[in-house]
């Protein structure tokens, strides 16, 4: 390895997959869901290597950048006046990171019990992105998961590194099944390596709206501490896309490297509970809840005192402003509820 990698965490999610605990203001990345510490601590404990890794840079909000401050004394932080997408925050970083540094983008909001593998992965992929390839890490599969993105992997371009064949933005279940009896399927684990170089490229070319308009915008941030924020005005007429459709599913230099890694994005209630130990009904119980003959629930109250009785396979989560139940069978509909209320 010739150099350190420069970690890069994105922090800029809305929080409302995981709402009424995770908000705007407070998304999950901010707050202890699964294990301990909150999740962004955790993200910067899986990159606290210093034989491998450069001090980090996050990208977050700048609404947000005294709570994420406070967590990562050591961190750059990029913090966006606006929000503009995972494409931005990715854009900012490279053009904010020497040329010639590999780049490991993470998001702040995963859960990963052993990041051993991550790291091994890591290692193997560093040629090819030396190299100018865009790594994505794809997850070995574990069950046809409809929540998921996928990546299709096609020829070795070296030590367990595929070149990208395709991408399947959150398929049906009986297609799921099909990539995953085609053994050349992976999720989408939304971590990427790539040098900064190779991503400032990509991006005039498959993106060169959101290069300019982010190029602009550090030309003109304004510096101040650990903290670094982009020109607002120039910010505002960048498009708002990920990543993914900006720049990985056109360009022709994506490359996966499988890993068998035990990740979650945790991305709905019913992660948390498949996450989280559970007592002897399989309940998963937190903060002021509490729980009589039920069984395989998630009732967790950062507010009034919750008692449920009798009932099985719910979410009950409850703050001092809101109550929301529902079937774990339907967490994925709990964004719902959360556009619903900013409606209101």
């Amino acid at each position: 390895m010739k150099s350190l990698v420069q970690p890069v965490i994105l922090a800029g999610g809305s929080g409302t997959r995981l709402w009424p605990i995770s908000t705007g203001n407070r998304p999950k990345h901010l707050l202890e869901m699964v294990g301990k510490g909150t999740m962004v601590e955790q993200t910067l404990d899986r990159v606290g290597d210093p034989d491998l890794f450069a001090p980090p840079m996050i990208v977050g909000a700048a609404s947000q950048a005294d709570d994420v401050g406070k967590l990562a004394p050591n961190a750059r932080l990029i913090l966006e006046p606006i929000p503009r997408g995972s494409a931005a925050a990715v854009a900012l970083a490279a053009l904010a990171t020497d040329e010639n540094a590999i780049m490991l983008v993470l998001p702040s909001d995963h859960y990963i019990t052993d990041p051993a593998p991550l790291y091994e992965a890591v290692r193997r992929g560093l040629p090819a992105a030396e190299a100018g390839h865009l790594i994505t890490f794809g997850i070995e599969p574990e069950q046809p998961e409809t929540g998921y993105g996928y990546i299709t992997g096609g020829d070795p371009i070296g030590n367990g590194v595929l070149e990208a064949s395709s991408f399947v933005e959150k398929p049906a279940k009986e297609v799921a099944e099909q990539l995953i009896r085609s053994g050349k399927a992976y999720w989408n684990s939304g971590m990427f390596m790539f040098s900064a170089a190779a991503m400032r490229r990509e991006l005039q070319r498959h993106a060169p709206e959101i290069y300019g308009a982010a190029k602009a915008a550090m030309e003109r941030a304004s510096v101040e501490g650990q903290g670094t924020t982009p020109d607002r005005d120039a910010l505002a007429g960048c498009p708002v896309t990920s990543i993914d459709y900006a720049v990985m599913e056109h360009s022709d230099r994506v490359a996966v490297v499988p890993v068998r890694l035990s990740w979650s994005d945790v991305g709905s209630w019913a992660a948390v509970f498949d996450l989280a130990p559970k007592d002897a009904d399989g309940n998963v119980l937190g903060g002021r809840a509490h729980s009589l003959g039920s069984r395989g629930c998630l009732v967790r109250s950062d507010g009034p005192e919750i008692v449920t009785i009798g009932v099985e396979n719910l979410v009950v989560i409850a703050t001092a402003d809101h109550v929301l139940v529902v079937p774990l069978s339907e967490a994925q509909r709990v964004r719902e509820a959360a556009e619903l209320m900013k409606r209101r």
